[in-house]
């Protein structure tokens, strides 16, 4: 099996060279408008979660998205608050957006899209134009193109070709030839490229800066300088081009059950000593759930859990409320497809922490700001379904009807 391969520098001797070099840079402008989206966070992210898509947070064979769903339940009840979510994908901007059509994807923080070429921040995904021109470095993708006129090399579709990223087919066989080549053909041209072949078919040719874990070290780099280095990291992928990640320093690693066997690979040769990765049991997502499990790194009871509300209460004795709403969401899914027993005991001990939440809320307004929330929730909560099987429970009008 054919490893990622790189060409010149180590990766490790290569971050330090890539901090050297644009370290000048980020003590001139590490406020940008674009990386500004970060201020939503006080201080440091409690933990950041940088994922690849396909395979990895996205399980393709799970036609429900029932891992992802899961996760997300997870992520939004316990981390959106105070932590990060990055997607480090190959997928283009354009192909990102038609599978966020597709899939129940969450809104990440940061967006790491084209192996590692293009970085966006926030819902709007601002892009870190600084990271752009620090890659325009011995680049040239009209070279790239014009060189490329092997037999066994097939251009990807157009929605793949990026301005840092020049993308092939080929298959196994021809795979180390063609790097070779084209590695030798580039440097003469006087290019300084890095090559990665990925997925058993995925060749891909960039800029020698480029890369998953140089884009993430760069990030990292700029929450550093902001004050906000991230508690913890963890990175998460499937294939060749997710090796980068796990070479960043001091970062924590899960291989999803279903890596290729490519990345496994590269595990066994580079990494498998290493206590910070591990390579989980689970597929997709749940891999990542497993993961945060495993390293201690916070809750890992997802609210979606069939018996979640028990155990999430076991697991986090400190109640929040965005909590609390992503359970009531979660059993109501369930409720409508009548898969919850006793749904009405789970439903009221949900309520019931709502609304004293919003009564200890309403006893610390001054001007009454809150007055009359309370006694609002139980008419929400009290739903009828149209045309269907219903159900319907009367939650009670106050805090001290559910004492």
């Amino acid at each position: 099996m054919l490893p990622v391969l790189f060409f010149s520098l180590s990766l490790s001797s290569y971050l330090l060279l890539c901090f050297k070099q644009f370290s000048s840079t980020l003590l001139h402008d590490t406020r940008s408008v674009a990386f500004r989206s970060m201020d939503r966070l006080s201080g440091p992210a409690r933990i950041m979660v940088v994922s690849d898509l396909d395979r990895t947070m996205v399980d393709h064979d799970d036609p429900e998205n029932l891992s992802l769903l899961r996760f997300n339940a997870l992520w939004e009840a316990h981390y959106r608050h105070d932590s990060l979510l990055v997607f480090s994908s190959g997928r283009s901007f354009v192909d990102y957006k038609k599978l966020r059509e597709e899939k129940p994807l969450l809104t990440p923080d940061i967006t790491i899209m084209s192996v590692g070429t293009e970085i966006a921040y926030g819902e709007d995904m601002l892009p870190d134009d600084d990271w752009e021109h620090f890659l325009n470095q011995k680049w040239d993708r009209n070279i790239v193109e014009e060189v490329s006129n092997l037999p066994y090399l097939q251009f990807q579709s157009e929605t793949a070709q990026r301005p840092y990223k020049v993308s092939f087919k080929v298959e196994k066989e021809h795979a180390q030839e063609a790097i070779t080549t084209l590695s030798t053909t580039l440097e003469k041209r006087g290019l300084d490229v890095k090559i990665v072949y990925s997925s058993g078919v995925d060749l891909d040719v960039l800029p020698r800066g480029a890369g998953k874990g140089q884009a993430l070290a760069y990030v990292l780099k700029k929450l550093s300088s902001d004050g906000k280095t991230p508690l913890g990291v963890l990175v998460c992928g499937d294939s060749g081009n997710d090796a980068d990640l796990f070479s960043v320093p001091d970062v924590y690693g899960v291989l999803v059950s279903n890596a290729l066997e490519e990345l496994i690979e590269w595990h066994e040769k580079n990494a498998k000593e290493n206590p910070k990765i591990i390579h989980a049991t689970e597929r997709c997502a749940d891999g990542i759930v497993q993961a945060i499990r495993h390293f201690g790194l916070g809750i890992s009871t997802s609210p979606r859990s069939v018996v979640a509300y028990a155990e999430g209460n076991k697991e986090n004795e400190n109640f929040t409320p965005a909590c609390e709403v992503v359970k009531f969401y979660s059993m109501y899914e369930r409720w409508c497809r009548a898969d919850v027993g006793d749904s009405e005991r789970h439903i009221l001990d949900i309520t019931r922490n709502l609304v004293c939440y919003i009564a200890q809320m309403e006893s610390l307004s001054t001007h009454g700001v809150l007055r009359g929330q309370a006694s609002m929730l139980h008419r929400d909560c009290t739903t009828t379904i149209q045309g269907r099987r219903t159900r319907v429970i009367h939650l009670g009008s106050s805090a001290s009807d559910m004492a």
